[in-house]
């Protein structure tokens, strides 16, 4: 049955109009939401390498393949319910974009606290694992703990955004990110210079700035008049829908999952040559961070982009708008890594004023960044790819480029060529050339046109 969405509304249609325009509206607002979802650890990382210590600077700006770990899976499966959210909308079929929202908001209430009692109980194991130096592992224990125990509000947070972008509403997601960002920043102020609570009181700021974003998250669904509406009335889970949600989003949570737990032990190989480097790598994935906005940006726009038209069986202008993303992407790249080189010590220096550190971090700088270009081929094309419900061929060059490629080549470096950090640093640009070049041999085998199947939900959608 198909219905109306009525009232107010901040939903976008994707399936006719400018295909540039489309791509800005719904990409800018995201790319400035996630500067200042970054600004999370980077504020953190910059206030503990200025007003506590060295060690708690490396702990910080360690750990985020730790915490990529749980909150990676959950975004792989917001990612399946936003294709499945913004297929049904693409079709006009209202009525299965509530069902899709009410089971995605039950969903979500199930995995906050199975994911926040796993990631407290496997924190020792983290922490073996990563073989951090003495002074630097009570750092990282504190920060972990108090992370993990506010992880349902980034949680909440995700899955809300992921919901509101699918009908082509980024813009909210994006105010929420600025109120908590802004939060987060004065709270890490007051925390560490008034009250001296160290990482501590970085690690609070953030989890009470991510229960604000959540919040606020929450209540604009409650108060939404379209399609997207939450209410919790009556709220029902589809079993139908979860398996279709599972089918889209299991392979990308996986794929983030394994790759994250992977680079745990990648992060292990920098830890073993000290502070100074892990302090260097720190400045550098920061930095790292920001020059990757616009690629992933864009490869969300795409998602979405393709999985409305693929809803209306277009799909030559779903091609054509994963190609502008793609060329987007690639311009706004380049035009970020050529100021990075030229000043990367001046970039490191924001972040940590130790002549070793800084010197660390402007070498990985130089070399890794150039290879960016490569990382966008692939998350335009997967992201595309995931629009149209092919997931799993993204998967498996990820894990394959990511994992097993990167691991082998630390392996065989470190051991047979040269245990010197620079070679060791390098295994990621590998892994993002192979990536790339699997990828698109994949996509132009492959392309957008989805598998037809019927589903138990009645629909005829992508396999």
């Amino acid at each position: 049955m198909l219905t109306k969405a009525k009232g107010r509304t901040t939903d976008v249609d994707m399936t006719e109009g400018g295909i540039v325009r489309h791509l800005i509206t719904f990409a800018v607002p995201l790319l400035i939401g996630n500067l200042f979802q970054m600004m999370y650890n980077m504020v953190d990382t910059w206030v503990v390498g200025q007003f506590v210590s060295d060690a708690a600077f490396s702990a910080v700006g360690t750990l985020g393949s730790v915490t990529n770990l749980m909150i990676g899976f959950f975004i792989g499966l917001t990612s399946g319910a936003g294709v499945v959210i913004s297929r049904f909308f693409g079709a006009k079929q209202y009525d299965r974009v509530k069902d899709t929202v009410n089971t995605s908001v039950i969903l979500t209430g199930v995995l906050c606290v199975v994911f926040t009692a796993l990631g407290l109980a496997l924190i020792p194991v983290f922490l073996r694992i990563l073989d951090m130096p003495p002074d630097v592992r009570a750092e990282a224990l504190t920060y972990l703990t108090i992370w993990f125990s506010g992880l349902s509000g980034l949680m909440v947070y995700n899955m809300g955004s992921a919901i509101m972008r699918a009908v082509g509403d980024s813009r909210r997601p994006f105010i929420y990110l600025v109120v908590a960002a802004i939060t987060n920043t004065v709270l890490d102020l007051v925390f560490v210079i008034v009250f001296h609570w160290g990482v501590a009181g970085v690690a609070i700021a953030t989890i009470i700035a991510q229960g604000l974003s959540a919040v606020l998250t929450v209540i604009s669904l409650c108060r939404n008049e379209s399609c997207v509406k939450i209410s919790f009335k009556g709220m029902k889970f589809h079993t139908p829908i979860f398996k279709e949600i599972l089918v889209i989003g299991l392979p990308a949570a996986l794929q983030m999952t394994i790759t994250s737990f992977s680079n745990i032990f990648v992060q292990s190989y920098i830890n073993f040559f000290g502070k100074e480097v892990m302090g260097g790598w720190t400045a550098y994935t920061k930095i790292d961070q920001l020059i990757l906005l616009p690629m992933q940006s864009l490869a969300l726009a795409s998602t979405t982009f393709v999985g409305q038209n693929i809803g209306q069986k277009q799909i030559k202008r779903a091609e054509k708008g994963a190609n502008t993303a793609l060329l987007m992407s690639l311009v706004s790249t380049a035009v970020l890594i050529i100021p990075v080189m030229i000043f990367s010590g001046t970039f490191v220096s924001i972040f940590n004023t130790n002549p070793e550190i800084i010197k660390h971090g402007t070498v990985f700088l130089r070399w890794l960044t150039p290879f960016y270009l490569f990382w966008c081929v692939n998350q335009i094309y997967s992201g595309a790819l995931r629009g149209v419900g092919k997931s799993t061929g993204p998967m498996i060059i990820m894990l394959s480029s990511f994992v097993l490629f990167r691991q082998t080549y630390l392996f065989v470096v470190s051991r047979f060529i040269s245990n010197t950090i620079l070679p060791i640093a390098m295994g990621f640009p590998a892994g993002w050339v192979i990536s790339a070049i699997v990828t698109i041999i994949y996509y132009k085998i492959t392309g957008l046109k989805p598998k037809e199947r019927k589903t138990k939900i009645g629909d005829t959608v992508a396999a």
